[in-house]
């Protein structure tokens, strides 16, 4: 009986040993806020608002590129655009520039033609005022020959003017010393006239 008693107490003590190491450990448990297992997913709390950080910073860098890139396409197309209008103006100008240049040429041909010339000659002349005729309209060259129409400072220039006579109206232009020319609507030699006063 004795060795039974020993055994109870045994198992007494060892299961109120049992008992301490259980409490301790629950105080121990809420003194630190918990088991090690409860920490580590507080550190992942932690780690995972600073990796919405860094997402949140890379989708900002990402829309400030695009805004960029937008920015230098619609810059690169109006630079196009303009780019465009410049040549297009300069190449105008540049065509005005040679057509006023050459213009004498035809003025000296239909002088020619004026003269009292051999018949070959003269039709050899008609066919190179012809051919230079069509040239310049090719170019878009449109001719400003206001003979009997009113006298307009837009477009005819005074070089001479005269009385009128009877049954002529005052105003008009009598004849044309030098024809005027237009280009794309623009002038480019304003026409000499003579015009009755």
């Amino acid at each position: 009986m004795s060795e039974k008693k020993k055994h109870t107490k045994t198992d007494e003590k060892a299961e109120e040993r049992a008992e301490e190491k259980a409490e301790e450990t629950t105080e121990a448990k809420a003194e630190t806020g918990g088991s090690e297992p409860e920490t580590q997913p507080e550190q992942k709390t932690e780690q995972k608002p600073e990796s919405e950080k860094l997402l949140d910073e890379y989708k900002r860098l990402a829309d400030d590129y695009k805004d960029k890139w937008y920015r230098t396409a619609a810059e690169f197309e109006n630079f196009k655009k303009r780019n465009a209008e410049t040549r297009r103006t300069a190449y105008e100008e540049g065509k005005a520039d040679i057509i006023k240049k050459i213009l004498f040429i035809g003025d000296n041909v239909e002088r020619a033609l004026s003269y009292e010339i051999d018949e070959k000659t003269k039709e050899g002349l008609s066919m190179l005022l012809r051919q230079y005729d069509e040239i310049m309209a090719g170019l878009g060259l449109e001719v400003i020959n206001p003979v009997g129409e009113p006298f307009d400072p837009n477009f005819h220039e005074a070089v001479f003017s005269r009385d009128a006579k009877e049954g002529e109206q005052s105003g008009t232009v009598e004849s044309v010393f030098l024809k005027g020319y237009k280009l794309g609507g623009k002038i480019i030699r304003y026409a000499q006239v003579v015009v009755i006063k």
